[in-house]
């Protein structure tokens, strides 16, 4: 049994994927070290990419999918503290504070604070009838709201908007969105796979209207909501909800007097410029195969904060990924996986049925790939990505070719 004064103490805040690894990855390595998850909800660590789609339509609760397994947090042997703000880090006492006046010392100490909802100022935080979705208790209030509601506007066609514009298209609200840019998905896809899922909405009766931008909006004496957008058209809905993109909640850090750059600014270790401070997921920017990136992502989220919460308690490991992600809309089952090369090849596989693939070639390997219903390949290009495997793009756009055969040449 270690001395009581010679116990490791390891300190994560935040409660989301990456902060829930990094503790459980750091007890994992150092047994006997004292790891505590600083969370500011009230609630076990769950996972949010539920919340603009099952939990919406009531098919599922956020307890129905905890981050940590049926056992929580303290089946790990880590203590997690609930409703604790911090509203400071002091890195000279090494100790963090908490906004009910405590300090909790820490040898270690792993940033994991996430991402926050960028806000728009036309429909703001706070205002009536209108929504931002981050956490469990907004999707509770976003879900009785549809449940009451004709009609919707969405700002923003990125993943969250068109998440809960499907899942209100199911719940039978007629859902309106808007999107600045020429199409949807323009951050995370490509042209073809973007019109397929337009379609998808359009079937479903979803009005998207895309190089549409927000002028401005104002409550009605009726309780709707008025619009007008950048071409002079006048909306009216009974809600509205604004998907236009999260920010680095970095701003703990940068009063700490952290290096951050629209995020903490880390190594390939996680480590930031403080020793003693690690920092993964959403709120970091790290380097990438192109120079300096931040990715938000869940798969990003996890294995970050495993590699922060190992190194945190002793371990060196580098981080390396290949960013994924996906997304659930309708009967399609959006994916993507690799770096999108600014340059090379692109390579479209058919597949049967409402399924698509895009494959992206750079030096002769498969870089990246992109996929509707395409589970299975998705499974073997990341492999091939991961591997490095030299590919012929002709074979890649045969279906009668399996990309797993290409694993084993």
């Amino acid at each position: 049994m270690p001395d009581v004064e010679t116990i490791r103490k390891i300190l994560v805040i935040g409660g989301g994927p990456a902060g829930t690894f990094a503790a459980i990855a750091a007890k994992q390595h150092n047994p006997s070290a004292a790891v505590t998850l600083l969370s500011e909800e009230q609630c076990e660590p769950y996972d949010k990419p539920p919340l603009s789609k099952a939990v919406l339509l009531g098919k599922v609760l956020p307890s129905d999918a905890l981050i940590a397994g049926p056992c929580g947090i303290a089946g790990h042997g880590v203590v997690l503290a609930t409703r604790a703000q911090c509203t400071a880090i002091d890195r000279a006492a090494r100790s963090v504070i908490l906004r009910d006046g405590r300090r909790l010392p820490y040898d270690a100490l792993v940033i994991a604070t996430g991402s926050v909802v960028r806000e728009i100022p036309q429909l703001p935080l706070g205002m009536p009838r209108v929504h931002y979705l981050r956490t469990e208790a907004d999707a509770h209030v976003l879900k009785t709201a549809l449940r009451e509601s004709r009609d919707l506007l969405v700002v923003g066609g990125g993943l969250i908007g068109l998440e809960v514009a499907a899942s209100a298209a199911e719940l039978g609200v007629s859902t309106t969105v808007l999107e600045i840019a020429p199409r949807i998905l323009a951050r995370v896809c490509d042209e073809d796979t973007s019109a397929i899922v337009h379609a998808a909405h359009r079937q479903h009766g979803v009005d998207i209207r895309v190089g549409t931008a927000l002028a401005d909006a104002a409550l009605q004496t009726d309780g709707r909501i008025a619009v007008r957008t950048g071409g002079r058209e006048h909306l009216t809905a009974d809600l509205a909800v604004i998907g236009t993109g999260a920010r680095p909640n970095d701003g703990l850090a940068a009063a700490a007097g952290l290096v951050t750059n629209d995020g903490i600014i880390v190594d390939e270790y996680c480590r930031t410029c403080d020793p003693a401070i690690f920092a993964a997921g959403d709120v970091v920017r790290f380097p990438g195969p192109h120079g300096p990136v931040r990715l938000e992502n869940w798969r990003h989220a996890l294995d970050q904060g495993a590699v922060a919460g190992r190194n945190a308690a002793g371990a060196t490991d580098p981080y390396m990924t290949v960013p994924s992600f996906w997304s659930e809309q309708y009967d399609l089952y959006i994916q993507g996986v690799g770096w999108a090369p600014a340059g090379g090849a692109r390579v479209r596989r058919p597949l049967r049925g409402n399924g698509a693939l895009v494959l992206e070639i750079s030096d002769g390997r498969l870089v990246h790939a992109m996929g509707i219903n395409a589970q299975r390949d998705l499974a073997a290009a990341r492999r091939l990505i991961e591997r490095g495997v030299a590919v012929d793009p002709a074979a890649l756009a045969d279906p009668a070719q399996p990309l797993a055969v290409m694993l084993k040449r």
